[in-house]
């Protein structure tokens, strides 16, 4: 893939080991560890309440989801808005080398466990990943691939090593980068001057949207990381350089808006929300089939 800013020499600074199709979700190549290690609750949009560590009651022996066609007719809409980021098939085929928690019961709950780690992992992955493809951070991109390296590098440790990483700590330091990512491109979009502070105070990190008509209010290059965009109505609005990191985007109206360029955006994010036709999405996401056309 390349991306705007690259030129010969930057080709010294390239990661040829990573790009987006290594951190999609490959259930072919994966034992069902979302349906098995995560904890669900039916309140939340899956099939019912389960404990962490008890496969899920439409989990098949061959390791898909006999449901797996039907979860929007079913509401199973945390279902359709995970993503394990290409986590499973890692866990699966590298890390057990293609041994599942079936034939090795013995070390299931391991096996859980790393899969919850490397779920972390490869989440920053993505997110680095996408860091690097904005022409803004030129200034930090060596220091953005080096993390990117260091990030990738983890994903190839033993199970054991895996249980042992200090996670927390380098979530940290990644997202110390991923916040110089997107304060840089969001003064981009605001002509490089930052906003007012009554204006991030009315957009403040975690703030409560649920259900609002935001239709009014110009979101480019708006910091809506953590909100809550539950069912909120985005229809038409220009959503460039706005950093999404982690909003929840479940039933938020994004029908004919521009998220070209906005930032951190997800697929499970995408899966989540009501788009059509003339949603402009980032060349790394792909659009829902059940979004109306």
């Amino acid at each position: 893939m390349n991306y705007p800013f690259e030129n010969k020499k930057d080709q010294k600074l390239s990661f040829s080991n990573i790009s987006h199709s290594n951190l999609r979700a490959d259930c072919d190549n994966c034992f069902g560890f979302c349906c098995v290690a995560l904890y669900f609750s039916a309140s939340e949009g899956f099939p019912a309440n389960k404990d962490a560590g008890t496969p899920c009651i439409n989990l098949q022996s061959d390791f898909r989801c006999k449901v797996h066609k039907d979860l929007r007719k079913l509401g199973l809409k945390g279902c359709i808005a995970y993503d394990c980021f290409g986590a499973g098939q890692k866990v699966a085929q590298v890390t057990y080398n293609g041994h599942d928690w079936r034939e090795d019961p013995e070390t299931a709950q391991q096996m859980y466990e790393v899969f919850l780690i490397m779920h972390q992992i490869h989440e920053m992955l993505w997110y680095l990943t996408e860091a690097l493809r904005l022409e803004p951070v030129r200034n930090i991109q060596d220091n953005l691939n080096s993390m990117l390296i260091e990030t990738e590098k983890l994903t190839l440790l033993s199970a054991d090593s895996l249980l042992e990483l200090d996670i927390t700590s380098h979530r940290f330091k990644v997202n110390a980068l991923l916040k110089q990512t997107s304060e840089l491109v969001r003064n981009k979009f605001h002509g490089g001057q930052k906003t007012s502070s009554k204006h991030q105070k009315t957009l403040s990190r975690g703030r409560d949207f649920i259900g609002k008509d935001l239709t009014k209010i110009n979101l480019r290059g708006e910091n809506l990381s953590g909100t809550y965009l539950i069912a909120a109505n985005l229809r038409g609005m220009d959503l460039s350089g706005t950093d999404l990191i982690g909003a929840d985007l479940r039933d938020s109206d994004l029908r004919g808006a521009n998220l070209t360029n906005s930032i951190f955006l997800t697929q499970g994010q995408i899966n989540a929300a009501k788009g059509d036709s003339e949603t402009k999405l980032p060349m790394s996401l792909s659009r829902p089939s059940h979004w109306s056309k």
